[in-house]
This record gives C-alpha cells, structure tokens and sequence, in this order.
C-alpha cells in the first residue's frame, strides 16, 4: 500500500482551522488590552490639555531622577533670559508628543498616581494667552518644585538669549538705544549739517537721533503692548 505524500499546506490549514475559535478569543483579549491602552492615553491627554494647574504631586522622591527636579526661581530665570513663558498646559496650542504621553504613563504607573497640573515652557506663540521653538512638560511635585517630564521640539536660536537681553529690563533696553543712537551718529557723514565739525555738533546729532530712536521704541512697546521679561514670564494675557 502506497503511502500519499504529506502536504504541508493543508496540514497547516487543518490546524489553523481547528484554532478558529480560540484565534477569536485572542483577538477580543488583543483589542480589548489595545482599547485599555487607548483609553488611558486619552485619560492622559485630556489632563494635561485641561489642566488647572494644581500645586502638587504625591511623587514618590526616591524614584524621581534629581537631575530633573528645577525650583520655580531658576525656571524663572531661564524664562527671563530666554522670554519664553511658564504657564498651564491648557493655554499651549501646539501639539503633545505620544512619546510625552508614554512617558507620563510609565511615571503614572511607577508611582502609582494620576499626575495632574502640568506645566509647559515655550515661546509666547506657542501658547493660546487670553486677550488674544520649544516646549518642556514639567508636573509640580510641591514647595516651588517642578518635575521636567518631556522635551520635544527644535532648540532655541542659539542667540536667542542675547538678542532677548534688551527686554530684560529699561535699564538694558536703554543702553542698547543709546548704544544705537551713538552707532547711527557715527555713520552721518561729515560736513553734512555743516563746513566745520565740533563737538557741541556731535552731540547735539547724538541727541537727536536718541530722540528718534527712542520715540520708535516707545510707540513700538505701546502699540503691541509689550512688557519686559520679568513681567510677562507666567502672565497668561497677550498684551504684556
């Protein structure tokens, strides 16, 4: 009696047959796990583009990394170096990351709480102030402190914090007109006003121009209503 040759194929169909059923309970406990999934990203998201920016929480210290814990003073500073913004995660328009949101699930699950009051610092555009390059997602953890969770996006300008230093504070933004007025009061040719150049003349050019430069200034920080750093760095209003 001649033995027929064994298809692979239709053995492998055989058994994938006799799995039907159980293939389909898999796939329930699948999507069932993926829907979990979901709905705590959505959880997730849902707090930090609503959150009111409660004052702490209940971390567990001994598995926070220390290199990511700021005080409110030196976020305040870097905002004031920078003029970006210290704000509630409600007021950001742009985009969370999915990697920001994993990120405060595994956190979530290590410490064994719903993180709420999240915080963003990013430039003024990015956020939706009322009065109508790159964000950092902290949570506060209590006493001025602040957990650094995410960063996404491009690094700022890297002369961003010297072209910022005039709006520091009038002090600065002085300077740098007076600076501007004498620079301009240099490049007036001589002669122009007059045959012979004095001193009294050049200062009273300097003047003048400081005059003029300072008027645009001024109207230019009224018009927009502009404010200097240290003003605007946690102010949720558009026109400061």
């Amino acid at each position: 009696m001649l033995l027929s040759k064994t298809n692979i194929e239709q053995k492998l169909s055989k058994v994938r047959n006799k799995q039907i059923l159980s293939e389909d309970e898999r796939m329930k406990e699948v999507y069932k796990t993926l829907s979990n999934v979901d709905d705590e990203l959505d959880r997730i998201e849902q707090n930090v583009i609503k959150s009111k920016g409660i004052a702490d929480n209940n971390f567990n210290v001994n598995l926070l990394e220390s290199s990511k814990i700021y005080h409110i003073d030196e976020i305040k500073q870097i905002c004031i170096d920078y003029r970006l913004r210290f704000l509630d995660t409600k007021y950001f328009k742009g985009t969370i990351p999915a990697e920001a949101l994993s990120k405060i699930k595994s956190l979530e699950r290590e410490h064994n709480l719903e993180i709420q009051g999240f915080k963003i610092i990013a430039p003024s555009k990015l956020f939706k102030l009322e009065d109508k390059d790159d964000p950092l997602l902290f949570a506060p953890i209590g006493n001025g402190y602040h957990y650094l969770i995410h960063q996404w996006g491009n690094d700022l300008h890297p002369l961003r914090k010297l072209l910022m230093w005039p709006f520091k504070s009038i002090v600065n933004l002085a300077f740098l007109v007076l600076l501007m007025s004498f620079a301009t009061t240099l490049l007036i040719p001589n002669g122009l006003f007059s045959k012979s150049n004095t001193n009294a003349q050049f200062w009273i050019l300097f003047f003048f121009m400081f005059k003029c430069i300072a008027s645009v200034v001024i109207f230019y920080g009224f018009a927009l209503g502009k404010n200097f750093n240290p003003a605007i760095w946690n102010s949720k209003y558009f026109n400061s």
